[in-house]
């Protein structure tokens, strides 16, 4: 009997998704930075990537803002059943970020 592998292969399905989102900070310690996937790649991501999710159940991802790269995760949110990605400081400085601002953001699954 031969079994299907449910974990995506290399080039198989979409790994890049570019978003347009919000900035909002975490009103608790550390006045983090971050913007919600929205929910229809978040959906997608769900269904294709968590079967390979790491610890705490974070993707492991690529990301871009303007001229600014880096490797990060996407870590899963139930209070918004999204995926959240904070956008650090320097990241923030920068290409000129501030709280409530609509970005553009590139997102490659790594």
């Amino acid at each position: 009997m031969r079994i299907k592998s449910s974990v995506p292969q290399p080039g198989a399905i979409k790994s890049t998704y570019k978003i347009r989102a919000s900035v909002w900070r975490y009103e608790g310690f550390g006045g983090w930075h971050f913007v919600n996937i929205p929910a229809k790649q978040s959906t997608m991501i769900r269904a294709l990537y968590s079967v390979a999710a790491r610890p705490f159940g974070s993707i492991p991802v690529l990301v871009t803002i303007g001229k600014t790269e880096w490797k990060t995760s996407l870590f899963p949110d139930k209070k918004s059943n999204s995926y959240l990605l904070a956008i650090k400081a320097d990241v923030r400085k920068k290409e000129n970020i501030e709280n409530g601002d609509t970005i553009a953001v590139k997102v490659q699954i790594l």
